[in-house]
């Protein structure tokens, strides 16, 4: 099966799940995410037997008007399984927070509001997976308006809660003056090297003499994906949006749009990143210039917080720097080591798995607490031990304790800077990463050693049980044994 089927099939499943949940009446609207996560599954299983041009039948490639905007090779692969299983999570956390949802859309006793929600992400998904695969910086802005689009809605769809409005509002403008900053910066590109094909551009500025506009139109479009990513200077919507929008929603924002800005970024950047480019050092210092910026205003932006949404969209800035690290230090491509590429996408495969666990729980605090502040986890270790537990680790390993993913993960980018001599660079991580330590454990603090204020016992749906299980059985797993993601990128 040709790989651009996959996108095919997604976008068809949205609209099958469009249109089902818009004929078929029936009281709860679960079996809606439900189908839509069962069909992302079987999406996901029919990744790993999709063909490029370069095996199979070759003519179905070449017939295919688009084939030279779309690229399949292992990374696009990998991220379009990411988008597909973090999807599919997210579906399922929508799922158990359907009565939030329906509370604030059009009638607590009634789920008639809340169906279209569940085919949303899925529309989302499919241009995070065109986004994986775009060789072209026109295909990359199309693909990328698709995913922007989909979060405007899915960000704002609390209608009756003045925060979703308002954190919609915020989206949407900050989102469209990085939309101008994308435009005006492949235009720059364009003008500079005459294409927006990114397989042509290092032919194109071999030798270029005069870089100045080549430059300015690189930087233009690095503050563009920084709104994606969450970096410095366009991180200013988090916090507010990340509060504002639904737990599902800023979960998939937290992962799914930050994979799939990262993923466009590494397509970006490799033309200009290549040995021999007369623009690489300075996209280099770019890159550690905005990682230091990334890193101190997340970490240290955290440490105040006492809403633990706002926290954890502090902890997505201060991640985001950690990454723009690992492509600061950019190296060759090597078989044996991790180079900066395998290094954010391992990253990124982390993130997903604890980030996700953690919104799981996030969720159920506030569907059965109505609460999103640290104050609402107080004593859940006496409540709750066993999911106190589980938060305990994700906890751990977003903050980077060792035996967890999450170690793993910043181990990756401490050893690529170290290696490419970034010290500024590391000191500034190494203590980015002890304030991490400190706002993190605030949380633990209060589930363990403060007294609870509610004394009911949260329980857990099947759903989210089982998810919150998983996940944390697999943050401990690859924190001993993370070869599985590493051989998915080999």
């Amino acid at each position: 099966m040709p790989a651009y089927y996959l996108e095919a099939l997604t976008v068809t499943l949205g609209f099958v799940i469009l249109l089902a949940e818009a004929f078929v009446s029936t009281k709860s609207k679960s079996w809606v995410g439900l189908a839509g996560a069962a069909g992302l599954s079987v999406i996901l299983v029919l990744s790993f037997f999709s063909i490029g041009p370069d095996a199979g039948d070759g003519a179905a490639w070449t017939t295919w008007p688009l084939w030279n905007f779309y690229e399949v090779d292992a990374l696009s692969r990998f991220y379009k399984a990411f988008a597909l299983l973090a999807t599919a999570l997210v579906l399922l956390m929508a799922v158990d927070y359907r009565s939030i949802l329906a509370r604030f859309t059009e009638d607590a006793t009634s789920e008639k509001g809340t169906g279209e929600f569940y085919s949303l992400p899925i529309f989302a998904c499919a241009g995070m997976m065109w986004m994986a695969s775009a060789k072209d910086l026109a295909a990359a802005f199309v693909a990328l308006e698709l995913v922007t689009i989909t979060f405007y809605i899915l960000v704002g769809f609390m209608r009756r809660n003045v925060g979703s409005l308002e954190a919609g509002v915020k989206y949407l403008i900050l989102g469209a003056l990085s939309t101008g900053f994308l435009v005006y910066g492949i235009a720059w590109i364009y003008g500079s090297t005459g294409t927006m094909s990114l397989a042509l551009m290092p032919e194109r500025i071999a030798g270029m003499e005069n870089t100045v506009p080549l430059l300015f139109g690189i930087a233009l479009v690095l503050v563009a994906l920084g709104f994606k990513v969450g970096a410095v200077p366009m991180q200013m919507w988090i916090p507010d949006v990340y509060q504002g929008a639904p737990t599902p929603t800023t979960a998939f924002l937290s992962v799914g749009s930050k994979a799939a800005g990262f993923v466009l970024l590494l397509r970006f950047l490799t033309p200009f990143l290549e040995s021999g480019s007369p623009v690489r050092d300075q996209v280099l210092l770019i890159l550690l210039i905005l990682a230091c910026a990334t890193l101190l205003y997340g970490n240290f932006a955290a440490i105040a917080q006492s809403n633990f949404k706002r926290l954890l969209a502090y902890s997505s800035i201060a991640h985001a720097g950690f990454l723009l690290l690992a492509l600061a230090a950019w190296g060759p491509v090597s078989e044996t080591t991790v180079n900066s590429v395998e290094a954010v996408s391992f990253y990124l495969a982390t993130y997903l798995i604890m980030t996700m666990g953690v919104f799981f729980i996030l969720a159920q605090i506030r569907v059965q607490r109505d609460g999103e502040a640290i104050t609402d986890f107080n004593g859940l270790g006496k409540t709750n031990p066993g999911l106190a537990l589980a938060m305990t680790v994700l906890l751990a390993a977003l903050a980077g304790v060792p035996l967890t993913a999450g170690f793993i993960g910043k181990f990756f980018v401490f050893i690529l800077a170290a290696e490419a001599g970034l010290w500024a660079g590391l000191v500034i991580a190494v203590i980015a990463a002890a304030a991490g330590f400190y706002y993190y454990f605030k949380t633990i603090k209060a589930m363990w050693w403060i007294e609870p204020g509610d004394e009911a016992v949260i329980k857990l749906p099947v759903i989210s049980k089982v998810a919150i299980g998983v996940l944390t059985v697999l943050t401990l797993v690859f924190g001993v044994y993370p070869d599985p993601i590493l051989a998915l990128l080999k």
